[in-house]
């Protein structure tokens, strides 16, 4: 079953269930699935999905910092909630430490010696690992280690 599938069949579950919170999430989803499958011009595959999912879990994090710093901890709440929902459909990401032997191992694999060379360290980490690391904490980590 693709990730698509999943996701409606999700839907359909919760919509029978009565959990308007996983439903209202599911559906922005589905509508944020079908704008990318319109613009890209053809049917999403399972990683163009999670880039969705990905998305729409970075716009929520943003709008509940906002809601945070505004003294809006009901909405902050909602969109964490929102959150934990489109989690689950995303791979467990790399701990820090993983992440940290992979950027070591991509430094000794390129050969990259300074601060210059972050991008070769990053696409190679990012070619092997692809959607398990965060693109920042990479980021990060290769500007600690070069």
């Amino acid at each position: 079953m693709s990730l698509q599938e999943q996701i409606q069949n999700d839907m359909k579950d919760a919509m029978r269930s009565g959990d308007t919170l996983k439903r209202d999430t599911l559906r922005m989803l589905i509508a944020a699935m079908k704008n990318e499958r319109i613009e890209r011009g053809e049917d999403l595959d399972d990683d163009a999905t999670m880039a969705v999912v990905r998305r729409g879990v970075k716009s929520r994090k943003d709008s509940a910092t906002q809601y945070r710093e505004a003294d809006r901890a009901d909405l902050a709440e909602k969109e964490e909630a929102e959150i934990d929902v489109l989690e689950g459909y995303l791979p467990q990401m790399m701990s820090e430490a993983d992440t940290e032997a992979a950027v070591d191992a991509a430094i000794a694999e390129t050969g990259a010696t300074g601060k210059g060379d972050i991008g070769k360290v990053m696409k190679a980490v990012m070619a092997k690992h692809g959607a398990l690391v965060e693109g920042k904490l990479v980021n990060r980590l290769a500007s600690q280690k070069l």
